[in-house]
């Protein structure tokens, strides 16, 4: 007989205590954001809080900062004309493309910002 121990995954509450007002706030305008896009749902897990779509997740929000919000589009391909992600990393092994964003200010969800919420969100459906 094996003796299984559930893993503990944090609930939205618990990545969000102790956040300063700044960064709830780019949260919470971030994800509001993405709601006038379409039905997102959040899913917390160890590390990050994925965004989904109903068929699959489409963002992921990988770190609450002091004064930031770090989030990650898993995109098949490379979309390295922007001006809005610090880095794309391609995942070893893998046809997905991490296209990081980093938000300091609610301003910084802007036109290109949304186009590729919406093109994730398309990609997701």
């Amino acid at each position: 007989m094996s003796h299984r121990t559930e893993s503990h995954e944090p609930s939205l509450n618990e990545f969000l205590k102790g956040k300063s007002e700044h960064t709830l706030a780019l949260f919470h305008h971030f994800v509001e954001e993405y709601r006038k896009i379409g039905s997102v749902t959040l899913h917390p897990a160890k590390t990050m809080i994925g965004i989904a779509t109903p068929r699959k997740r489409i963002a992921y929000i990988t770190q609450l900062g002091k004064n930031f919000v770090h989030i990650v589009f898993p995109f098949e391909e490379p979309y390295p004309d922007n001006l809005c992600f610090q880095k794309i990393a391609q995942v070893p092994g893998d046809q997905q493309y991490n296209h990081h964003l980093r938000l300091l200010a609610k301003e910084d969800v802007n036109a290109e910002v949304k186009k590729f919420m919406k093109l994730a969100y398309q990609k997701g459906k």
